[in-house]
């Protein structure tokens, strides 16, 4: 049965589901809905997810929101024990690495940085704003930095979906102009990654059309 995702392309969550899905080789249709193809406030939406935003999935009779939550779902009914670990241990430890990944990488990225720097026109850019979420931001990076430089992977030998919520932000990262903090083990990963069919098909897409330059 094919999973269906609703979100639009350019969104980096709905990102973040695609390169699962593409990584677990799920079969899947992306529906455009969001920002500029709207759609988020219609009845048939909202039934499926009542905060209304993106993403969300339906596989079979079930239906979710929260790209977190979706990353855990594939991982767990779709992934091996690599992606995701059956012992409880071994899956907390993979699990505490996405939470952390989601809300110290992710989060931190996309509005204080990514939004800043992009979303904003440049007469209206606070580059003292930018600075200071930069900073915060790859203070994070660097704990990545030091795993990274010991494993190929953020948690260890194997791709987990942490890998998932830290990857899919550093296309952008990499891209947007910035000064960036020297993260040699960081780079190398995230060229490993770009080399990857799977991401460069669901997040190394242009973010032109997020750009404003009024």
């Amino acid at each position: 049965m094919m999973i269906e995702l609703w979100g639009r392309a350019t969104s980096s969550n709905v990102q973040a589901v695609r390169w699962a899905l593409l990584e677990l080789g799920l079969d899947h249709r992306r529906h455009d809905v969001g920002e500029g193809f709207g759609g988020l406030d219609t009845p048939e939406f909202l039934a499926m997810n009542p905060v209304g935003k993106i993403p969300v999935i339906r596989d079979g009779a079930l239906t979710l929101f929260e790209s977190a939550a979706i990353l855990r779902y594939l991982a767990s009914n779709y992934g091996d024990q690599g992606f995701w670990p059956a012992g409880a241990a071994a899956r907390a430890t993979t699990d505490q690495w996405a939470e952390w990944a989601k809300q110290e990488i992710a989060n931190r990225f996309t509005g204080p940085v990514f939004w800043r720097v992009v979303r904003t026109p440049a007469a209206r850019r606070d580059a003292a704003a930018i600075a200071e979420a930069l900073d915060i931001f790859e203070t994070q990076l660097a704990i990545a930095e030091a795993r990274l430089a010991r494993h190929p992977w953020l948690v260890g030998d194997h791709m987990t979906p942490g890998d998932i919520l830290l990857g899919h932000v550093l296309y952008r990262y990499f891209d947007i102009d910035i000064a960036r903090r020297p993260l040699p083990a960081l780079r190398g990963y995230y060229d490993r990654l770009t080399a990857r069919p799977a991401y460069r098909d669901a997040v190394m897409i242009s973010y032109d059309s997020l750009r404003d330059t009024k």
